[in-house]
């Protein structure tokens, strides 16, 4: 069989296995996707496979840089690739797709241990001087602008000096247990 013939028989067997799965996309004709992990996971990552035209007899680019892997390190998006790069040659002249996505699954969390819970980003453009360094320290509060019925409605809340008054929560026992009913007596 020739390389398109094998292409179309690939689309036909991931179409079927991943009917049901909503992590799998496939893009184009030669373009697939699949989401591994949660999606507000800082660990979870989208792989984009591409299929070249001598596909499966070659590599298929193998991408990380899509919009949803923006928090992930350049240097673990490396090691990703590579790694599943070299999958990949073991099995050269094969159906590769369904092989890299079951052990990007398998290995979820060996490919992403070196990804930090909480990204940082830095400002590279410009170092940040002493006084907005101290600006950026002390934020002003903005304060809430209320009208004159909202302003009245909450002084009489909460009164002039802005607390409530004391006792404001307690229950009134004689309503409370006028509510409840009697005790059956024996």
């Amino acid at each position: 069989m020739d390389a398109s013939e094998l292409q179309e028989e690939e689309r036909e067997v991931l179409a079927s296995i991943f009917e049901d799965d909503p992590a799998f996309k496939q893009i184009s004709d030669q373009c697939f996707q699949y989401k591994i992990g949660e999606d507000a996971d800082m660990k979870s990552f989208l792989i984009e496979v591409v299929w070249t035209k001598e596909y499966p007899n070659e590599l298929p680019r193998i991408n990380l840089d899509a919009f949803y892997n923006n928090h992930i390190l350049p240097s673990v998006k490396t090691n990703i690739v590579e790694q599943l790069t070299a999958q990949c040659e073991g099995i050269l002249g094969e159906a590769m797709v369904f092989t890299i996505v079951d052990w990007a699954k398998e290995n979820h969390v060996e490919l992403m241990a070196e990804q930090p819970l909480q990204v940082v980003v830095a400002r590279n453009d410009v170092e940040a001087s002493p006084a907005e360094t101290a600006q950026t320290g002390k934020k002003k509060e903005k304060k809430e602008q209320l009208s004159k019925a909202q302003k009245r409605k909450l002084a009489d809340r909460v009164g002039v000096s802005g607390e409530r008054p004391r006792g404001w929560d307690w229950v009134d026992l004689i309503k409370h247990l006028s509510q409840t009913g009697k005790a059956n007596e024996r």
